[in-house]
C-alpha cells in the first residue's frame, strides 16, 4: 500500500499571477510513513517549530521587520519574537491611523501566515527548508509525480479540460502506472491512496474526477490500483502534505525563476523508467524547452533506476 500526498503551487487560473501551475504528488510506502513523518518533525522541532506547519513559500519570504531590529541575529528566540511582534504591531497601528484599510488587511494576513517563523533569520529559514529537501532526497523509497503547466502554452478549449483537471489526471495516471510497474514478484498487487491538501472547491472537483476515472479510466490508463476518492486533510496537521507543498514550490520556482537549489534536491525523487528516463514529472510547454525536466524526458540518462521500495 502506498500513500500519495498531493499539493499545488501557483494558480490554475489564466492568466493568474504565476506563469506556471504545478500539481505534485509524493508517494510513500505505508511501512515508511512513520519514519518519514518523524524525520520532518525532528527538523521542525530543532528549529522551534514543533507542531507547526512547514509552508515553504511563507518561510522563504523576507520579513522586513527583522531588519529593523538592531542585532536581530544575536538575540535569542524569545527576544527575536518579541521584537518582531512589536515592530509589526506598530506598523498595523500606523496603517489604522492613516486609514489604509486594504494595506492593513493584507499586512495582517501576511503576519498571520508567517507568525510561527519570525524567531528565525532568513538564512536559518532557508537552511531549514534545505534540510527538509535533503531529507526527502534521501528517501529512496519515495517517488515524485508532477504536472507542471506553462500557461502560455495551454489552451483549455483545445485540451477539452481545465489546467487543474489535466494536472490531476496526469498525476493520477502516473501514480497508477507506478503501482502497476512495482508489483511484488510474489503475485501480490500494489494499491494506493491519494491524500490531498483540503480545499472545498478542489475537493468537490477532484472527488468527481476520481469517480469518473474509476468508472472510465484516464486518457492514459485504467484505474484499478488507486482506492477510493482522495482523502482531503488540513495540511497544517499532516507533515507529508507539507512536504508535497515543498516539492511543488521547488518545481515551480525552478521553471519560473531558474532556482536550482531546492529543485536539484527534490528532483532526485522523480519517478524514472528502468532506462533512467524521467516519467514521473512532465513540463507542459513549448517543444524548444531545455529545462532538466524536458531533457530528462527526451534522453536516456546515465541513471540506475532504484528498485521497488523494500519492506521493513
Amino acid at each position: 500500500m502506498y500513500i500519495c500526498y498531493i499539493d499545488e503551487s501557483g494558480t490554475s487560473s489564466i492568466p493568474g499571477n504565476t506563469s506556471h501551475f504545478v500539481l505534485a504528488g509524493l508517494s510513500i510506502p505505508i511501512w515508511h510513513w512513520r519514519t518519514s513523518d518523524r524525520g520532518v518533525s525532528t527538523i521542525l522541532s530543532r528549529n522551534g517549530l514543533g507542531g507547526r506547519e512547514l509552508h515553504t513559500a511563507w518561510l522563504l519570504r523576507t520579513y522586513v521587520e527583522q531588519s529593523r531590529v538592531p542585532g536581530f541575529e544575536h538575540l535569542d528566540w524569545l527576544a527575536r519574537r518579541a521584537a518582531v511582534e512589536r515592530e509589526r504591531n506598530n506598523y498595523l497601528l500606523q496603517l489604522q491611523r492613516t486609514q489604509q484599510s486594504q494595506t492593513y488587511r493584507q499586512a495582517k494576513k501576511t503576519f498571520a501566515h508567517t507568525q510561527a517563523y519570525i524567531h528565525l533569520t532568513l538564512e536559518e529559514r532557508r537552511a531549514l527548508v534545505r534540510e527538509v529537501a535533503d531529507t526527502v532526497s534521501g528517501w529512496g523509497y519515495a517517488r515524485l509525480f508532477a504536472e507542471c503547466i506553462d500557461k502560455l502554452h495551454f489552451d483549455p478549449v483545445r485540451a477539452g479540460k481545465t489546467i487543474d483537471e489535466q494536472s490531476f489526471e496526469q498525476v493520477v495516471s502516473r501514480f497508477e502506472q507506478y503501482l502497476t510497474n512495482t508489483d511484488p514478484a510474489a503475485g501480490q498487487r500494489n494499491f494506493g491512496l491519494l491524500v490531498h491538501d483540503n480545499n472545498e472547491t478542489v475537493a468537490r472537483k477532484h472527488t468527481q474526477l476520481m469517480r469518473h476515472f474509476h468508472e472510465q479510466g484516464t486518457l492514459w490508463t485504467i484505474v484499478n490500483r488507486i482506492i477510493e476518492t482522495p482523502l482531503f486533510v488540513n495540511s497544517s496537521l499532516t507533515s507529508m502534505v507539507q512536504v508535497a507543498d515543498l516539492c511543488s514550490y521547488a518545481l515551480r520556482r525552478y521553471l519560473e525563476n531558474s532556482e536550482t537549489d531546492l529543485f536539484g534536491r527534490i528532483f532526485q525523487r522523480a519517478d524514472r523508467s528502468s532506462a533512467g528516463t524521467v516519467v514521473g514529472i512532465r513540463h507542459f510547454t513549448g517543444p524548444a524547452c531545455m529545462c532538466e525536466i524536458c531533457q530528462g524526458h527526451r534522453v536516456r540518462l546515465p541513471f540506475a533506476a532504484p528498485a521497488a521500495a523494500p519492506r521493513g
